[in-house]
């Protein structure tokens, strides 16, 4: 069976989306290459620099490098909200990714990359097909409260998550045979859980986004081959300082459907010596 096209939905869920860098990782490392990306928030970070620079590790090492939370210092900007005066930080995303990005466009993109987001007029989704791939990043995560809204292309834009948030029908428009859907972040909200005034923002902002992307999200992954939903829902969506934890649920979800993955997309498992079984054995026990 000749291997099919395989097309990546990364959803947005703020820091869950981490658990992206470990589905890629895995995906890689077992031969499945990947032919288009379409990502939503966090899901366009991950995706974009994936696709425009061909090195996921790269990526994966700036997040290790803020795990004390020096530069993706959201929950405390959040805290800082109060008397109706919202401390931005939108240069967070620039420092944090320029140095990898600066310059390209996602025209040039190794691997063709569709970033999503919201007009703010309008409500409609926005597919960021051309242009600058850092800029296209900023606006599909451009969340209120956090971040400003981004002018790109003639449109003002916040987050894609209020939108689509997992373009796997986007993945489906494109030149792919099979598509892989990662939802790290729609769930109904959990009203048990008591969320009173604003000391608790960040909790709140992270319940309501994720219920409404219970919703939004239905009928998006119905385009989708196979949906991975790495176990990450225990993770706030300003859990930053905590990349390794992340990045391991999104290497083990992937590892538990590599066989229905290989099986549906026509790639081939790579052969494996007895003792890097055995290694996978021990490491997906912790």
């Amino acid at each position: 069976m000749k291997p099919k096209k395989i097309g990546l939905a990364l959803g947005g869920g703020g820091a869950r989306g981490l658990a992206h860098i470990g589905v890629i990782k895995t995906l890689i490392e077992n031969g499945i290459e990947i032919s288009f990306i379409a990502g939503t928030s966090i899901g366009a970070l991950v995706g974009g620099w994936y696709a425009a620079t061909g090195d996921i590790d790269s990526l994966e090492r700036l997040f290790f490098n803020n795990e004390k939370g020096e530069i993706l210092n959201l929950t405390k900007t959040l805290k800082r909200v109060g008397g109706g005066s919202v401390q931005l930080k939108d240069h967070i995303i620039n420092n944090f990714l320029g140095d990898g990005l600066a310059g390209k466009k996602i025209e040039d993109c190794k691997i063709p990359f569709r970033a999503i987001a919201t007009d703010i007029k309008t409500g409609d989704e926005v597919v960021i097909k051309e242009g600058n791939v850092l800029e296209a990043i900023r606006a599909s995560s451009a969340l209120p409260i956090v971040f400003s809204p981004v002018s790109f292309n003639d449109k003002l834009m916040i987050d894609g998550g209020f939108s689509n948030p997992v373009p796997a029908d986007v993945v489906k428009q494109s030149d792919v045979d099979y598509i892989i859907a990662v939802d790290v972040s729609s769930q109904w909200l959990d009203f048990s859980q008591k969320i009173t005034g604003w000391t608790n923002l960040p909790l709140l902002i992270s319940n309501v986004l994720t219920a409404a992307e219970c919703q939004l999200s239905k009928e998006r992954l119905k385009s989708a081959d196979i949906i991975l939903r790495p176990t990450v829902l225990n993770f706030s969506w300003f859990d930053y300082d905590r990349p390794a934890e992340i990045i391991r649920a999104g290497i083990s979800e992937t590892k538990l459907n590599l066989k229905k993955i290989f099986e549906g997309s026509g790639f081939s498992e790579p052969p494996r010596t007895p003792f890097e079984k055995f290694l996978d054995f021990i490491f997906d026990q912790e």
